[in-house]
């Protein structure tokens, strides 16, 4: 896949588990770690009773929109159809994917993981640092602060890690993308929150000067 923007890179390196529950037990609750508090503020618990999700993601750079691709996402069994310009694709999301159907695999990790990135906190199995307090690198406001790191081995990009900054609400606000070799370090925003039938999504996510953004339009959770 041609790369024009870096952050069209980020793929990380957990699929989602094809067990999307939205529960945690009550003696889950009573020992919730933080990245489970942080996914239940982003509405985690309603996942459960979503059977569809339809979303647009885009990348803008300066005053042009680079990238736009539409994804509709039946969730009971992970049925992805992918259009993109006047082309459609659709595949299942399973443990056996085609070789031809990898490059379409990578783009919706990339995309899903940017619109419910909160979720895979607990879906994934990313090693998960202790809280702390640090300046966020956009605002430069102290937040709570926690790293998200991804295993060195398989994935479509192993060893990139997250930093996430975060206010007393556990919603996340901003965050650092690091790449496994150190190479590469982007922040970006989280912004623009709407409820979607209890799914907190941010929708839009700006570089510090910016000059770029990611952003969703066209979502639907039913």
């Amino acid at each position: 896949m041609k790369k024009t923007v870096l952050l069209l890179s980020i793929l990380l390196t957990i699929s989602c588990k094809n067990e999307k529950s939205g529960d945690i037990s009550s003696a889950e609750k009573e020992e919730e770690t933080r990245a489970q508090e942080i996914a239940r503020a982003h509405g985690f618990e309603n996942f459960k009773d979503v059977e569809e999700i339809k979303f647009t993601f885009n990348v803008k750079v300066g005053d042009s929109v680079r990238t736009s691709r539409s994804w509709h996402w039946k969730t009971s069994n992970d049925e992805i159809r992918l259009t993109e310009g006047d082309i459609s694709r659709t595949y299942i999301k399973d443990d056996s994917i085609a070789d031809d159907e990898k490059e379409l695999d990578q783009k919706f990790i990339n995309d899903s993981y940017w619109l419910l990135f909160p979720f895979q906190l607990v879906w994934s199995d990313a090693e998960i640092s202790e809280e702390k307090k640090a300046e966020a690198p956009i605002s430069k406001k102290e937040m709570r602060n926690i790293t998200v790191s991804y295993p060195s081995e398989g994935g479509y990009t192993p060893g990139d890690s997250y930093e996430i900054f975060y206010e007393d609400d556990l919603i996340l606000k901003e965050w650092i993308y690091k790449s496994a070799d150190g190479s590469r370090k982007s922040p970006t925003t989280w912004e623009d929150y709407k409820d979607f039938n209890g799914l907190k999504i941010a929708r839009s996510h700006k570089s510090p000067d910016g000059s770029f953004e990611l952003f969703f339009s066209g979502i639907e959770v039913n």
